[in-house]
This record gives C-alpha cells, sequence and structure tokens, in this order.
C-alpha cells in the first residue's frame, strides 16, 4: 500500500493504490469516488488518451473550460494522476505488470475480450499479484449471449426499464434521464464492489474479480419495486399519477409561481387534518370520501383537485412557511433543478459543493464525495491529469526506472 506523493490526501482509503483503466464515465466516475475517499489513483491511458478528453458537449453543455480543459474529463477524472502507456508493446505491459506487483486494486470497462487480447485480464493480473482485487464494468453482464455487446448510459436505461419507470404514462416516448445516470449508478455499484472485495482480501487474504454491468445496477436502482413486483407475480409497478395517485398527501403540487412542491406523507392519516387546515380546507375534514388513507384513494382525483384550486393561490415558497409555521413536522419538498444546489443553505451547510483551487482554472466547484467520514474525510484533492503528465514521475519516482529507460520506452513507443 502507497501514501499519495506530492499532495496532502486524507480519507478511508488512504495507502490503497488503484490502477485505473477506464474510459469515458462508468469506470473512471467508481475510480474518482476512490480518489475522493484517499486513494492513490494512477489514471492509465493509450496514447491518444481517454475518448471523455474529447467530448465537445453534453446536452445543452458545453465540455470546453478552455486552457485545454474538459469539463466532462475534469469531473470523471478528479484526484487521480495520469500516465499515458501503450498496451500493445512489450515494454508498456511491462511498466503496468510492474504496476500491478505492488497495486491493490485494477479497475477496466473495455468491452469483453479486450482486456485479455492486451494481456491485461484478471487471470493474466492475478498470477502476478494474486491479492489484487480486479474490477471491471460493461453492459449486460459476463455471462450470456449479449455479455460481448457495447453499451452507454441509453443503453442501460433502456434496457433495465429505467426509462419507463422515469416516465409519464401518457408519454408518446419514454424519458431518458439527463447526466449520465445509468453510467454513475453503476459507478457507484462497481466502487462499492471493490471496497467490499478489499475488506475480503484484509481479512481473508483473498483477491478477487468484481464484476457490474449497466443492466445489474440499474435492476438494482430500482430493486425495491422490481422486488415487490416479482413478490405479487410479475404484476407492473406502475408510474405514479399525478391527477389521480393512490395517496394525494404524497404527491406533487404545483404553485402560484410555478413552482412545485413534492409531498411525502407516506402514512398520511396522522397529517389529514392539519395539513387541510393549513390549505384552508378544513370543511373537507369531516367528509367521510376522505376520512382516512383509504377513502381518500377511492376518491383521489377528486381530493387533487381541492389541493390544486388552493395550491395555486400561493407561491411554493409561500407554502413552505406556511408548512415550517405549523406544530407537525409535515414531509415534503420543493422541487428544485440541478443549478439551485449550488444556493440550498442545506447543501452549503454539508459541504455537498466543494470548491478548490484548479492550478489551471484557478477556483472551481464540483459536486462533493456523498459520504462524510468524522475521522478520515474524504474530499477532492486534485485535478484530473493531462495525458501522461505523472508517467515519468511514477517511472523514475516509484518503479525504479532512470532516464535512459525512459528514452527507450519512448523509442519502443511505449510511453509518449
Amino acid at each position: 500500500m502507497f501514501s499519495n506523493s506530492s499532495v496532502k490526501v486524507d480519507g478511508p482509503l488512504k495507502g490503497v493504490r488503484v490502477l485505473d483503466w477506464t474510459v469515458w464515465q462508468f469506470g473512471p466516475v467508481s475510480t474518482a469516488m476512490m480518489a475522493d475517499m484517499g486513494a492513490d489513483v494512477i489514471k492509465i491511458e493509450s496514447l491518444d488518451g481517454d475518448a471523455g478528453r474529447g467530448l465537445w458537449r453534453a446536452s445543452s453543455l458545453s465540455m470546453d473550460l478552455g486552457e485545454g480543459r474538459n469539463a466532462y474529463f475534469e469531473t470523471t477524472n478528479r484526484g487521480k494522476r495520469g500516465m499515458a502507456i501503450n498496451f500493445k508493446t512489450e515494454e508498456g505491459r511491462e511498466i503496468v505488470y510492474k504496476l500491478v506487483k505492488d497495486a491493490d486494486v485494477f479497475v477496466q470497462n473495455f468491452r469483453q475480450g479486450v482486456a485479455e487480447r492486451l494481456g491485461m485480464g484478471y487471470e493474466k493480473l492475478s498470477e502476478i499479484n494474486p491479492k489484487l482485487v480486479y474490477g471491471s464494468a460493461n453492459g449486460y453482464g459476463p455471462n450470456g449471449p449479449d455479455s460481448h455487446l457495447p453499451s452507454f448510459d441509453g443503453c442501460g436505461q433502456a434496457r433495465s426499464g429505467l426509462m419507463i419507470s422515469a416516465s409519464d404514462p401518457k408519454a408518446d416516448y419514454p424519458t431518458r434521464i439527463t447526466q449520465g445516470v445509468s453510467d454513475q449508478i453503476g459507478a457507484i455499484m462497481l466502487c462499492q464492489g471493490v471496497l467490499a472485495a478489499l475488506v475480503c482480501t484484509h481479512l481473508q487474504g483473498k483477491g478477487q474479480k468484481v464484476e457490474t454491468s449497466h443492466l445489474s445496477a440499474n435492476m438494482w436502482l430500482q430493486g425495491m419495486g422490481m422486488s415487490m413486483s416479482l413478490l405479487n407475480q410479475g404484476r407492473d409497478f406502475r408510474s405514479y399519477e399525478r391527477e389521480a395517485p393512490t395517496n394525494p398527501l404524497a404527491n406533487l403540487y404545483k404553485g402560484s409561481d410555478g413552482r412545485c412542491i413534492q409531498m411525502m406523507h407516506l402514512q398520511p392519516d396522522p397529517y389529514w387534518e392539519p395539513m387541510a387546515r393549513v390549505l384552508g380546507l378544513e370543511h373537507l375534514i369531516g367528509d367521510p370520501k376522505f376520512s382516512d388513507m383509504a377513502a381518500r384513494a377511492d376518491n383521489s382525483a377528486e381530493l387533487v383537485k381541492h389541493i390544486d384550486e388552493v395550491f395555486i393561490t400561493k407561491t411554493a415558497d409561500e407554502w413552505d412557511l406556511a408548512f415550517r409555521d405549523c406544530e407537525v413536522d409535515f414531509i415534503y419538498a420543493k422541487v428544485q433543478s440541478v443549478t439551485e444546489l449550488e444556493h440550498d443553505p442545506q447543501v452549503i451547510a454539508n459541504n455537498y459543493i466543494a470548491e478548490f483551487e484548479h492550478p489551471v482554472l484557478g477556483s472551481v466547484k464540483m459536486c462533493n464525495h456523498p459520504n462524510t467520514y468524522s475521522e478520515t474525510p474524504a474530499g477532492i484533492w486534485r485535478e484530473a491529469p493531462e495525458l501522461g503528465q505523472h508517467t515519468e514521475e511514477i517511472l523514475i519516482d516509484e518503479l525504479g526506472y532512470d532516464w535512459n529507460d525512459i528514452q527507450k520506452f519512448q523509442e519502443a513507443g511505449a510511453i509518449l
């Protein structure tokens, strides 16, 4: 295990070395999370770099930050050191094998067979280091007729049922959730799997291969609803119907300013009378059509119309204040956009958005690591590396090569 050089790093994974041979979002985000937690993550790229470096636009956002920096790559590869190595050369593979000897984790997310063809498969690397945890990300799982197929975020959302789950049942087309959510949950699950395998290595002395797919991660994201559906003989778990929900007190309502509030009273009976009073619907309290949860479910469309008519008379902020002034702790939240979170007092108080000094871009903000640790805080310790930025440093300072070796590697086309 290693401590990170040159940058003061903390976190629960400080001392763990991760070799990161990943591209785009699924794999890189998993190892960025490990870097947040203090792991020494070495990003290993081909000589022409991770394809994510060349992404010029994501939905409505330009990726160009100037100074040769890319918002997509900065986000998915923060906290890492970088090497550029040509795995197709014997010399390049020699470098990686030497790194593997003392590494704790190796992560890759290439299509089935690519790692094996380049001598980077689990079987080969585990011969070099039997305690190695080998993380692998793919589209549809390691087995089955489609295990070899490529996949990107939208494919994961489509095949797993997530697009249907996120869609209005009356819409002509299913909704694809923005911001690479399928890759993001895949990365989180891959990180979780690698961490569990590291615990196993510590307790049992065993290395192993950990595999996560778009399909499995997105199924698990919906795992509660999916399992309940299966327990009910495969009945469909329907999307929410705002106009006629099962529970009108767990529903979405719009204020006069067009802003919405999401109520979430899953045990609504204790909240019905105080909510009716705050809304000015006292005349409905004694109505048998709304007396309990079952009655309100039977007459939900009518009750939603009553609440809609009242809700539109005040802004969402005014309703927020009215709910806060009540002695009852109502369960609700204002609906916000991602761009509003920067100004949310809870986000600020908990440091959920981190600000750090980028050596090229200056002071920048990013979504912070999601967990807090009382003794070993996680954080954003360094910027994403330039292509091959730390190749020579690692070769000389940590692997024992000299400048003559560097020249030979360059002449062989193994490094930049």
